[in-house]
């Protein structure tokens, strides 16, 4: 609680009832009330971190009330280790987005802000979330708000992204409730995430469920091979979608292996981990080849955000491979906690990369790697970010980028030495697409008099951009504080899994 208040409750409807009321005092506060609510929330936020207690697994800031009885459906909330950093993370990113549509977004600016708002609550409740339909419906909202941002502020492909969008991702939801109301059934009518953990399953249930999860999750992620309608969006978006999209939307897919698959279904988790580290590895590997022949800028690090997400689910599912080889889950803990640092990582460095390619756009109104060349000759300030970030993005050690990256490599080791060398080749890769590109936009000699005539960063961008750079550097050097939070919620995960498995 917080000042009397639920703590979780306030968050989620904090950003959802600011976002109506910018809509209500249309576009010449928009805003600046939209600023003041998404600092709020962070505000807000902050206590999830300060009153916690790293010592339990237990779900904390827990509240339940009665939602449809007649159904026993529950208004459930409550946050562990794994939660409790991706809603910091949506609140801190929702300030950034709503800081680069300051002077940009020309168009409906009320709505623009209005629509990041009201998604900012539905994610925090996603995260937030222990009873399933009220998951499922929060799980649901986020594509209201996000298939408008692309289908009204888009480029001239809006439509063709915002319907392959909606359609990936739905259907891989209807899957997942299936799903869901077949537990249900199996628990007597409960619909308690926490509940599910525990129903005796046979391989064969689990088998089943586990399968309509993985599309569902897979395609969020977005894994291969459902990861073609992400480039295609992030083409479309204006920046402050991409950056969302990138930053916190593909992890609630991350979020869903962990808070569903592997704990609801650890039997068929341990039969199919095969496929998901093929689906990993394919995603580092080859998705990282495809990122190389890439013209658009944005194009590139939508790839390379899906090859970056793909280290993300080998760390959750060496899980067994580990324990098979050393008897032992606490082997696996070192991976498993790298996943969910490099997705905490991914959303800094994204945000800064997508953030950065809109400032760009912003002022040539084209992504052509093509159309650019000399930046760093026009705009410096602007190159020092991006060099940072783009080494960040490559894995460069003391940045974020390379802390959670490690970690699973490191942990590969004790699966299976071809895993951990497929996946280090992420830092080869990486590094080729990443730096191909800025070589090209940055360096050189000025390409053409539009380059020539590009203005520095100003005052609000430099922020921006300050901001994530402080993050990605303070976690590079100093991780502690996120694996200290996660420490016991993996743990506790990492032994519920492996009971079949010892």
């Amino acid at each position: 609680m917080l000042f009397d208040l639920p703590i979780l409750s306030t968050l989620i409807w904090t950003p959802i009832i600011g976002g109506l009321i910018v809509l209500a005092a249309g576009e010449k506060r928009a805003r600046l009330i939209s600023l003041i609510v998404s600092v709020l929330t962070f505000i807000l936020s902050i206590p999830l971190y300060t009153k916690f207690d790293t010592s339990t697994a237990a779900m904390q800031f827990p509240e339940l009330h009665s939602w449809i009885p007649s159904f026993n459906i529950n208004y459930q909330l409550g946050v562990d280790g794994i939660s409790m950093p991706l809603i910091i993370l949506t609140a801190f990113t929702t300030i950034l987005v709503v800081l680069s549509a300051w002077e940009v977004i020309k168009k409906k600016p009320d709505q623009y802000m209005a629509a990041f708002l009201i998604m900012e609550g539905v994610m925090i409740g996603v995260f937030s979330a222990l009873d399933a339909i009220l998951f499922y419906v929060f799980w649901e909202a986020m594509l209201i708000p996000m298939f408008l941002i692309i289908g009204v502020w888009g480029g001239p492909n809006r439509v063709y992204a915002t319907i392959k969008f909606f359609l990936y991702t739905f259907l891989g939801s209807v899957l997942m409730l299936v799903a869901l109301i077949y537990l249900s059934i199996r628990a007597d009518g409960s619909f308690s995430i926490l509940g599910f953990h525990t129903l005796p399953l046979s391989l064969t249930e689990q088998i089943f469920i586990f399968a309509a999860f993985l599309v569902a999750f897979a395609v969020k992620v977005p894994m291969w091979p459902v990861h073609t309608w992400l480039p295609d969006a992030h083409v479309e978006a204006p920046t402050g979608g991409s950056v969302i999209l990138a930053a916190i939307m593909l992890k609630i897919g991350g979020y869903g292996f962990l808070r569903f698959s592997l704990p609801i279904t650890p039997d068929a988790s341990s039969e199919l981990d095969w496929l998901i580290i093929l689906m990993s590895l394919v995603a580092v590997v080859y998705i990282g080849f495809v990122a190389l022949a890439q013209e658009d800028m944005k194009k590139l690090i939508a790839y390379s955000s899906i090859a970056h997400m793909g280290f993300a689910t080998l760390g959750f599912f060496l899980v067994f491979s580990i324990i098979d080889n050393t008897g032992s889950w606490r082997d696996a803990a070192l991976g498993m906690e790298g996943g969910l640092v490099q997705m905490i990582s991914h959303g800094f460095i994204s945000a800064a990369m997508f953030l950065g390619v809109g400032v760009l756009y912003d002022r040539m109104h084209t992504r052509n790697i093509s159309d650019y060349g000399g930046v760093a000759n026009t705009m410096p300030v602007f190159a020092a970010f991006m060099v940072f970030f783009s080494m960040a993005n490559a894995g460069l050690p003391g940045t974020s980028g390379f802390v959670g990256e490690f970690m699973v490599i490191l942990d590969s080791f004790k699966a299976n030495f071809w895993i951990a060398f497929l996946a280090a080749t992420t830092l080869i890769l990486g590094a080729a697409y990443t730096l191909w590109m800025v070589k090209r936009v940055l360096y050189g000699e000025v390409a053409n008099d539009n380059v020539a005539k590009l203005k520095d960063m100003n005052a609000r961008e430099f922020v921006i951009m300050a901001l994530l750079a402080s993050a990605v550097l303070f976690f590079g050097l100093y991780p502690g504080p996120l694996t200290e939070v996660m420490h016991s919620t993996v743990e506790h995960l990492l032994q519920h899994v492996s009971v079949s498995k010892i």
